[in-house]
């Protein structure tokens, strides 16, 4: 039986809302880290314009492909392997990248492969959203934050919440500027960046 995540559960219908306002125009989503699949199943059956391209280390990629399997919508596209160290990502271009509860999980070096990564895959327009808990101004937005990010940082010195300030800069470096900083429910916020149309 695929993994279950009681978190993805919980927090799909916000993100579903942000979502259908984000990617109306889109028609192709790569979607980084996928994780149990439960995202991507929910996504790509409510938002059936979407062709959705899961994606996850090879090492986790079995469970995320039996999921897709059984559950999977005709849109939602069999998962490939993805590494962000890769150069260039193994994907044609696509109009949106979407990612939950990753770039603190991340290593700093591969927070900014995958920015790098994206501005190689997304095409113009594009589109990219980005679900988690940030920092802002170098300060967390709730206790839980804080505790949580020392609980990653025990874990592994290189994870932890990132400043919504560095990762700006990151974007901004991959041709995206800042749409909407969305409030979600259990203090986590989900970034929305676009590249405007034509230019190089």
């Amino acid at each position: 039986m695929p993994a279950f995540s009681e978190a993805c559960e919980r927090n799909r219908g916000p993100i579903l809302e942000v979502l259908t306002r984000a990617l109306a125009s889109s028609r192709s989503v790569l979607e980084i880290g996928s994780g149990t699949g439960q995202h991507a199943v929910h996504f790509a059956a409510a938002l059936p314009h979407l062709s959705w391209q899961p994606t996850e280390l090879s090492c986790q990629l079995a469970p995320l492909a039996e999921r897709i399997r059984l559950e999977g919508t005709p849109n939602l596209r069999a998962p490939i392997a993805l590494d962000v160290h890769e150069h260039p990502w193994p994907v044609a271009p696509v109009d949106a990248v979407f990612s939950a509860n990753t770039l603190h999980i991340m290593g700093w070096s591969a927070v900014r492969d995958f920015f790098r990564g994206v501005g190689a895959a997304l095409g113009r327009p594009g589109v990219l959203c980005v679900y988690g808990p940030f920092r802002y101004h170098g300060e967390h937005t709730s206790q839980s934050n804080a505790d949580f990010d020392r609980w990653l940082k025990a874990r592994d010195p290189a994870s932890g919440v990132r400043d919504f300030e560095a990762l700006d800069e990151l974007a901004c470096a991959a041709g995206l500027s800042l749409a909407a900083d969305h409030a979600m429910p259990a203090n986590n916020r989900t970034l929305v960046w676009q590249r405007p149309p034509g230019g190089a």
